[in-house]
């Protein structure tokens, strides 16, 4: 009697009772109890306790995703390159022309895409403009918001309704969940079948079966994993949002970045006018273009040209040199500005804005070396106007001549601008695309653009070339009649004129 109340009792409480086991993250090696050292690949410290309750074992497997594609009962099996076959729809426009421009012309069906940015930068923004647009020509979008309640998305999709000239009816296909729970999304994707998931964001999605708290390492990566499965598996494009840290870098482990096809950075300052979309990572197209927006009352406005910042009435002055620079296959005409200040011998201040901060250190060693510009005693800022970053070597020139120019207190005269690459030795090298960006100068009214003398054949009689920084000093003392303030109000009216007509 009692070795048959023995056998029953397992049978009663079996699949009542959460089954706990461990997998190593290394190498997926199952062990029913934790251990310091994995015995499959030696690691230590890599299991991972797995949770299995009755309800996940019984419950669908497209709502709720196993770990691995071998939890999942999917079997795969190997094809014929010529066997596949392209999707219909190879690439989902956003209707944003800026934003597909960094994405390499759109959002790829069945690819992941991870957006992080500043708090208040307008990534959200940025996300419910996409949704509503792709949802206007007829798709089913579903946003996954875990920040904020449906009736806040709603408020800013009524705001965001005036830039897009249409009533709210147009985005019926637009579905808005407000929940954290993956397994919730995993449902409401497999009913609704939407050509776009976004998920805002994914320090807040967890799942019930993961003991740890939401935005820990263990349920971001998880997470972030079963997102990709899910956009394989019912072929839609992916968005997800994605937090940073004080240094600007993705929160979460960084083997998210690999995880997914594209990563992008929104950047900028909430208190400027510009922000801008870097790629980090595209596995479907370049990480060289940059979409720029602006932030007013209906959104996010598109950005053409940069150099539309610029103030053509501003007189000239000591310290601030325009730089026609490359981002991508675009020319933008920019401001470079710095600042020379009176600092404590031994302890001068380099900051920068918008510029490379080591790289605004080593051009003011070169100054001093090779243009006898003394900036041991002084406290040195630069930065970009707008809140534009720039990162190429080709700013060079322009950055020293805005510091020189401050030093000296000596303006660069009205419609002059400067490109080119500054080495150690004080020489100014080529850069890419200088024939781009000598017309493109022209074409904004600039009649004088200084550029390396090994490429100033071929580009007109506008270009003046320079050898080294050591010759800029003696450029201003050859042309004092064309720095002098008569001369500089006279290029400054034919400038205005210039870009009247």
């Amino acid at each position: 009697m009692l070795s048959e109340t023995r056998g029953k009792v397992p049978r009663m409480t079996t699949g009542k009772k959460p089954k706990t086991s461990y997998r190593c993250s290394k190498c997926a090696h199952k062990s029913p109890c934790w251990a310091g050292k994995c015995s499959s690949c030696n690691e230590w410290d890599t299991f991972e306790e797995i949770v299995t309750t009755a309800a996940t074992k019984t419950s669908n497997a497209a709502a709720v995703f196993a770990a691995s594609i071998a939890e999942q009962g999917a079997m795969h099996e190997a094809v014929s390159l010529l066997d596949i076959k392209a999707p219909a729809v190879a690439r989902i426009s956003t209707g944003i022309e800026e934003f597909d421009r960094v994405l390499g012309g759109g959002l790829v069906a069945g690819s992941v895409v991870l957006l992080g940015g500043d708090p208040g930068i307008g990534k959200s923004t940025l996300m419910m403009q996409t949704a509503m647009q792709i949802a206007s020509r007829g798709e089913q979008v579903l946003y996954a918001t875990s920040e904020e309640s449906a009736y806040q998305c709603k408020m800013r999709a009524d705001r965001l309704c005036g830039g897009f000239k249409k009533t709210s009816d147009s985005f019926e296909r637009l579905k808005i969940l407000a929940d954290t729970d993956l397994a919730n999304i995993q449902r409401l994707v497999e009913a609704n079948k939407p050509s776009l998931l976004v998920v805002d964001s994914i320090q807040m999605v967890h799942r019930g079966d993961l003991d740890a708290s939401p935005g820990s390492v263990k349920q971001i990566r998880r997470c972030c994993l079963e997102l990709v499965y899910l956009a394989r598996q019912f072929d839609m494009a992916v968005i997800v949002v994605g937090h940073v840290t004080k240094d600007g870098q993705l929160a979460g482990p960084r083997v998210l970045e690999h995880m997914v096809d594209v990563v992008l950075s929104f950047e900028g300052d909430r208190h400027q006018g510009l922000r801008s979309v870097r790629g980090v990572k595209n596995r479907f197209g370049t990480t060289l273009e940059v979409g720029l927006f602006e932030m007013s009352a209906s959104g996010l406005q598109e950005v053409g040209d940069a150099s539309a910042f610029l103030d053509p009435d501003l007189p000239p002055r000591a310290g601030a040199v325009a730089a026609p620079v490359m981002h991508g296959t675009r020319c933008f005409v920019v401001e470079i500005q710095a600042l020379v200040a009176k600092g404590i011998y031994g302890q001068a201040k380099r900051r920068a804005t918008g510029v490379d901060g080591s790289r605004l250190t080593m051009l003011s060693a070169v100054l001093e070396q090779h243009a006898s510009i003394e900036l041991i005693e002084q406290d040195v800022y630069a930065g970009s106007v707008g809140g534009l970053k720039l990162i190429e070597p080709a700013i060079d020139l322009p950055l020293c001549m805005a510091v020189m120019g401050a030093y000296l207190g000596h303006p660069l005269p009205t419609g002059w601008c400067a490109i080119g690459e500054i080495g150690l030795g004080g020489e100014v090298r080529a850069v890419p695309h200088i024939e781009q960006r000598v017309a493109h100068a022209k074409r904004r009214g600039y009649s004088r653009i200084l550029v390396p003398i090994t490429q100033v054949d071929a580009l007109g009689p506008e270009a003046v070339p320079v050898a080294s920084i050591a010759d800029l000093t003696g450029l201003i003392e050859k042309n004092k009649e064309i720095f002098s303030p008569e001369m500089m109000l006279s290029d400054e009216k034919k400038m205005k004129d210039s870009l009247a007509c």
